[in-house]
């Protein structure tokens, strides 16, 4: 198991991600997203991907030997994501594959908290890696 280092979102990262990946009212239109369900614009799960993706890789444990990406699966949104929110990212290696071919499939969950321990994100990511 992993811990990854922590990442600040703040409403320039939300709103620049949004306008160019996820325009909705939520992401960037402040006034409006106060009278929705979040009280204040929230960040895209598109964009808490991303940033448990790239605090993991950032880690380093794959080193050069990733291939390529194969799957994302059980992808689940739990809470919101607001302007201000340090996010870290746990993760865990549930399944590793062998192939005959000198490679493999390693399959890991990744749980997303913010700076209060709540979980905000959980998905399964899979690579392919040289052995």
């Amino acid at each position: 198991m992993f811990k990854t280092k922590s990442i600040k979102i703040t409403k320039e990262n939300i709103t620049k991600f949004a306008a160019e990946f996820d325009p909705q009212y939520m992401h960037l239109d402040e006034e409006k997203a106060k009278q929705g369900r979040f009280n204040g614009i929230i960040a895209s799960g598109i964009q808490t991907i991303a940033v448990s993706f790239k605090l993991w890789v950032e880690t380093g444990s794959y080193g050069d030997d990733v291939i390529a990406g194969t799957a994302m699966n059980n992808l689940k949104f739990l809470k919101p994501v607001y302007p201000g929110d340090e996010l870290y990212t746990v993760v865990e290696v549930i399944a590793v594959n062998e192939k005959n071919n000198g490679t493999g499939i390693v399959t890991v969950l990744l749980s997303t908290y913010n700076n209060k321990d709540v979980k905000v994100f959980e998905g399964e990511l899979s690579v392919l890696i040289n052995k």
